[in-house]
Order: structure tokens, then C-alpha cells, then sequence
């Protein structure tokens, strides 16, 4: 079995916690963060810490192009982060995002010699967007491993999961405190429990809130 692997890292929760799953699953682990001129470069600062704590190697690549082509939320300033109304995306949904990225990431993880993709996504506890559902990560797997004749696997360890979950997961690793204290979910920028009012940070508290009462510690 090759036990290299790639990990699509941002900086929040929901990668942290995979980048901690990788970790325990494979030898060697290499991460790469998108620079897609985001709201929040903070975001970028945050990922890079992570690595540069635990050791990993770290690719940081330039996706601008992103940028220009999908105004949204989480790109542009003068719009506002808003959910979905009448069943409409959030305001927040970058149009291909997780296509271009893992598609990135598989050529990097070619380059490297790793076989093995892992990505946050999650279409139990999500928004709506349709590039985080199991289909589409199945499709894009198949896909991949026929443009670059390459054996790669999609691992999605937080498919599954709720948010509580998710948190139960980290916990499981012993990475609870780590990733509550030092990775950023906010779309406001802020690290930790961040502003507590965007839709990302309500339901990474949401979910917060369900793990502690079932484990009895409260809020």
C-alpha cells in the first residue's frame, strides 16, 4: 500500500481534523492550501502554522484565477455572507471550488509519488453545495485517475459525519483542544470560536454544543 498522501488543508476544523486523520493513517503527509485571494488571507497564515508546528510539508499555490471567475462571499468585500433563501446556495458557495482543487491536488500528489487525496467535505452537516457530495467526489476520483492514468484514492473521512461528530472524531484523535483553539471556520476571519454569528461558525458551535452534552461537560 502506498502511504503517501496529500491533504486539501485550509486551516479550519473540518481539514485540521483530517490533516490529524492522515496522520495517524499514513507515513509520510503533504499539505497544500489555495491561495484564491480569499476575504481572509488570515486563513493562509493559520494553515501555515499548523504545518510548520507538526512538520508537514506545506504547498501554498496560486489559484487567483478563482477569484476572478467566481464572485462571491467569501472573495469579494462588498458582499454580504448570507445563507441560502428558498432553497438557494449561501452566498458563500465558490463555483468549482473543490473541482479545481482536488484536481490540483491530484497533480501535485502525482508529482510526489502519493496515491492517497483527503478532503474535508462533508454532505451530512454542509450548505447545500453540491461539490461536497459523495457522488461528485466519487465521479471526480474516477476522472482523475483516467486523465492522469494514476491509481489515486478520494478519502473523505468526514463524508458521514455531523458537526458533533466531527468534533467527536478530533477528540478521538487527541486533537479536541488543538483544533478548537487554533484552527479558523469563521468567515469573518477570526481564529477559534470566531465571530459566533456567521452561518459557519454557528454550526461549528452547534455542533460543539451537541459533543459536550453528550459527553456530559456542557457548554
Amino acid at each position: 500500500m502506498n502511504q503517501k498522501a496529500v491533504v486539501v488543508f485550509s486551516g479550519g476544523q473540518d481539514s485540521t481534523t483530517c490533516l490529524f486523520w492522515a496522520m495517524k493513517q499514513f507515513e509520510e503527509v503533504i499539505a497544500v492550501t489555495f491561495d484564491y485571494n480569499q476575504r481572509h488571507l488570515a486563513e493562509l497564515d493559520c494553515a501555515k502554522r499548523i504545518c510548520e508546528e507538526f512538520e508537514i510539508e506545506h504547498h501554498i499555490l496560486d489559484m487567483s484565477l478563482l477569484n476572478q471567475l467566481a464572485p462571491n462571499a467569501l472573495t469579494r468585500q462588498d458582499i454580504d455572507i448570507k445563507t441560502g433563501e428558498n432553497g438557494g446556495l449561501p452566498s458563500t458557495f465558490v463555483e468549482g471550488r473543490n473541482l479545481l482543487f482536488l484536481s490540483f491536488a491530484g497533480v501535485l500528489a502525482k508529482v510526489k509519488g502519493a496515491k492517497h487525496i483527503i478532503t474535508g467535505v462533508c454532505e451530512t452537516d454542509f450548505s447545500g453545495y453540491p461539490d461536497c457530495r459523495d457522488m461528485f467526489i466519487k465521479s471526480l476520483n474516477v476522472t482523475l485517475n483516467l486523465s492522469m492514468d494514476y491509481d489515486f484514492v478520494i478519502h473523505t473521512p468526514l463524508m458521514w459525519l455531523d458537526k458533533a461528530q466531527t468534533w467527536e472524531l478530533a477528540d478521538q484523535l487527541g486533537k479536541f483542544e488543538y483544533v478548537r483553539e487554533h484552527t479558523l471556520t469563521c468567515y469573518r476571519g477570526i481564529k477559534g470560536n470566531g465571530c459566533g454569528t456567521c452561518p459557519a461558525c454557528e454550526l461549528r458551535q452547534r455542533g460543539l454544543e451537541t459533543y459536550l452534552a453528550r459527553k456530559g461537560e456542557g457548554k
